[in-house]
């Protein structure tokens, strides 16, 4: 089992970030909301899409294989981590933006002239990125030719898996703060997945903590930073290097996190965490309200603060 009973939402216009170290099952997530888990994996449970406001759920697990096709893409879009890893070296730019075009049966030339407006949203030339191959852009580059193509069929949802870890610091912050932009002028719903929790919670409006393969928080952006009520997404602030914060400040999470196959029982942050009980180690921890729009999986979470002591800023995008 890789994600163990994770429910959440991704609401209409928000930017929700999933936040977690790495193999905490974020990017299965991701696969997992568009039916996208690669063999022997399985999806169960229930993925529910809504095109409209007010509209009948669509049951994602419940769509035939062209009814997926659609989907993807059209209504939801993904842009993976490494750009150039997603392009055919062979093809220009100009070149997968057609084929997307013509693969769903969209007008080419309308699609186009999309195309380039896209491609000027994010701050590139639209004529020299289409007449490129990938490894002719920089890093930068390539991964806002990405966003650009993830986003030519309209999509109202765009989910994004680590999409600036390859890329420096200021390039990262250049990034988000183009995706607050596009948000607002698409209209879009996105989900973005990282390991950098000070990095994304200036962008995001609320933030999901994922440890070990089930949630461990969820709740508005700022107010999980300042007053989180889960002691791993206070270690996890700690560990996190950041220029906002003294670097005394920086601590690392003793031990390591479980292996998928073998996964503890009761809370899995239990044989890591400062609070563990007997009980956390008998039990998994149900949900507990401990804000506005916030909760939190842990049965402790009234002392997380005082046993897990923070000293951080929210970084500003």
């Amino acid at each position: 089992m890789v994600l163990d009973d994770v429910s959440i939402d991704l609401r209409r216009g928000e930017i929700l970030g999933v936040v977690g170290e790495s193999g905490s099952g974020k990017s299965m997530l991701a696969n997992a909301m568009m039916d996208a888990v690669e063999e022997p994996g399985v999806t169960t449970g229930e993925i529910r899409y809504y095109p409209e406001r007010g509209s009948e759920p669509v049951n994602i697990l419940d769509l035939s294989d062209e009814e997926l096709r659609s989907l993807r893409w059209e209504e939801i879009s993904m842009v993976f981590q490494g750009a150039l890893s997603s392009f055919n070296p062979t093809m220009t730019i100009r070149g997968h933006f057609e084929e997307t075009l013509d693969a769903h049966d969209y007008d080419v030339e309308e699609g186009m002239d999309r195309a380039r407006e896209l491609l000027a949203d994010l701050y590139l030339d639209p004529d020299r990125v289409l007449d490129s191959y990938s490894h002719e852009l920089s890093g930068g580059m390539s991964q806002r030719a990405l966003i650009a193509l993830s986003l030519v069929l309209e999509p109202q949802v765009l989910l994004m898996d680590e999409p600036t870890a390859a890329l420096d610091l200021l390039m990262q912050r250049s990034i988000l703060s183009l995706l607050d932009d596009i948000k607002e002028k698409y209209d879009l719903s996105i989900l973005f997945i990282t390991h950098d929790l000070p990095l994304v919670s200036g962008l995001a409006d609320r933030l999901a903590i994922l440890y070990a393969f089930e949630l461990a928080e969820v709740g508005p952006s700022e107010q999980v930073v300042r007053n989180s009520q889960h002691p791993y997404t206070r270690a996890l602030l700690r560990a996190v290097p950041s220029l906002d914060a003294p670097l005394e400040t920086m601590r690392p999470i003793p031990g390591s996190a479980p292996n998928p196959a073998n996964t503890p029982d009761g809370c899995h942050y239990a044989p890591r965490c400062p609070l563990a009980t007997d009980e956390c180690y008998e039990e998994a921890p149900p949900w507990f309200d401990t804000a506005d729009d916030q909760r939190t999986a842990c049965f402790n979470h009234d002392d997380a603060g005082d046993a897990v002591p923070l000293e951080l800023e929210v970084v500003e995008s």
